[in-house]
């Protein structure tokens, strides 16, 4: 796992998230508590011809496969997404995610290759 949380030397409070190969193991609590989600960026350009999920749950401990997700966004094959949410999106509980090769709620497998992910939270 390759997940560094650095939080930014500004009066704003916000930190970034950068997971470098995220999979079907979940980032848990990535705030170590609720979160304020301003900014996302998805690249799964590494898995060419196959769609990945990310999926964001406000919980502090999901279990992969079980817990629902609160949110989960598709991202093709070959491609990046970026999510620029100027109100922040709001998760009370605790950030968490993971990539998956599926939607919904089930699915345990990750991507192939390595899915890199950018959060900028508060």
């Amino acid at each position: 796992m390759a997940t560094t949380k650095q939080d930014m030397d500004l009066t704003t409070g916000l930190s970034v998230l950068r997971d470098t190969d995220a999979d079907a193991t979940s980032e848990a609590n990535v705030n170590t508590g609720a979160a304020t989600l301003y900014l996302l960026s998805i690249d799964n350009t590494a898995n060419a011809s196959a769609k990945s999920f990310l999926k964001l749950y406000d919980a502090t401990a999901p279990t992969i496969g079980t817990t629902a997700p609160d949110m989960i966004i598709p991202v093709p094959g070959g491609a990046t997404v970026t999510l620029a949410i100027t109100e922040g999106l709001a998760f009370l509980t605790g950030l968490s995610f993971a990539c998956l090769t599926t939607g919904g709620t089930g699915g345990i497998t990750g991507p192939t290759s390595d899915v890199s992910v950018v959060m900028v939270f508060a």
